[in-house]
């Protein structure tokens, strides 16, 4: 199975943006509704909770709505406001050694599914690269130019509530915040649609993981390891066996930057399953202001002080059934 990742340059959406979104409306629409979901708020709704919450989004948004002309779904899924429940894998952790300080993650969701796209934008002149998905802006995991760097896991089972897809939440904080302290803040006052986990870290070597979600306040940790829950997990499951992964290579002073980057490629860490495989490997280096993209085999650098723009297709192999 083969998937084609693209790196762009885009400044602010425009027509290049608009044809893509026509193209994948329908799909958009899908993991927007779900299936058997609840009815959905008005488009008017998630204005008003975007211009509540995330008033500062909200001028590029209103760009977008005028692009696509009088679609008022279009509208609502350009809001990220109440979209379906999701389920992911992923697991990240905070490397703070020589080499130094840098994040990394796995992400693990369907390949047909995930865009692709690497993008460096300058909505409102700061600068974020990005590995984005549909419908518009959204981030699987950033940094921008402050050197703040921000990457999710989905948090547990798929509860729902009134809040926002997490990948507009992560673009909120990348946007708007240069620090882990002003990008805490920021997130303890977004409401989450479901159960999420954010890993933060900034260029000083400052870093967080907060755990979001519906009906609970959210928890500021100093945790370096992040896979698929919160406080609470079953010993036994897969989340808690990776995220053990993680923290005895962190704890052996053998580990290396380089050493952690390659655990990542094996499992359980990497998965190839058919359902949820290992997508992509990110590793952020925010004081270089440079990302890194690993596949077995293959690595993609990009910078602010060097974005090529360009594509590279990776194999996967047959994967896994399950």
């Amino acid at each position: 199975m083969q998937k084609t990742f693209t790196a762009h340059v885009e400044d602010r959406p425009g027509p290049g943006w608009l044809a893509r979104f026509r193209q994948g409306r329908d799909e958009a629409a899908r993991w927007y509704l779900g299936e058997g979901a609840p009815e959905r708020p008005s488009a008017a709704e998630c204005r008003a909770a975007l211009l509540r919450h995330m008033p500062e989004l909200v001028p590029a948004y209103d760009d977008l709505c005028g692009m696509v002309g009088d679609d008022e779904l279009a509208h609502r899924i350009l809001s990220h406001y109440r979209p379906a429940p999701h389920r992911q894998g992923c697991s990240q952790a905070v490397w703070l050694g020589e080499g130094g300080p840098a994040l990394i993650r796995n992400y693990d969701y369907p390949l047909s599914a995930i865009t692709g796209r690497i993008e460096m934008t300058a909505w409102s002149g700061r600068r974020v690269i990005g590995m984005v998905q549909r419908p518009w802006g959204g981030c699987l995991d950033g940094m921008n130019e402050d050197g703040l760097v921000a990457s999710c896991t989905l948090g547990g089972i798929a509860r729902r509530g009134e809040g926002f897809a997490i990948i507009q939440m992560l673009r909120y904080v990348l946007e708007t915040c240069g620090s882990v302290r002003e990008g805490v803040a920021a997130l303890s006052r977004l409401p989450a649609v479901q159960l999420h986990n954010v890993t933060l870290l900034d260029r000083s070597g400052d870093h967080a993981t907060v755990f979001l979600g519906p009906r609970r306040e959210p928890a500021v940790t100093r945790q370096r390891t992040c896979t698929n829950h919160q406080e609470r997990v079953s010993s036994a499951s897969r989340s808690a066996l990776r995220q053990r992964v993680l923290e005895e290579a962190l704890d052996d002073p053998a580990t290396t930057l380089a050493a952690l980057a390659a655990r990542f490629a094996e499992p359980p860490l990497h998965s190839r399953k058919l359902s949820f495989p290992t997508a992509y490997t990110a590793l952020y280096r925010p004081d270089a202001g440079r990302v890194d993209y690993l596949w077995p085999g293959y690595r993609w650098s990009l910078g602010f002080d060097r974005f090529e723009e360009g594509a590279y297709t990776h194999d996967y192999g047959v994967l896994e059934p399950g």
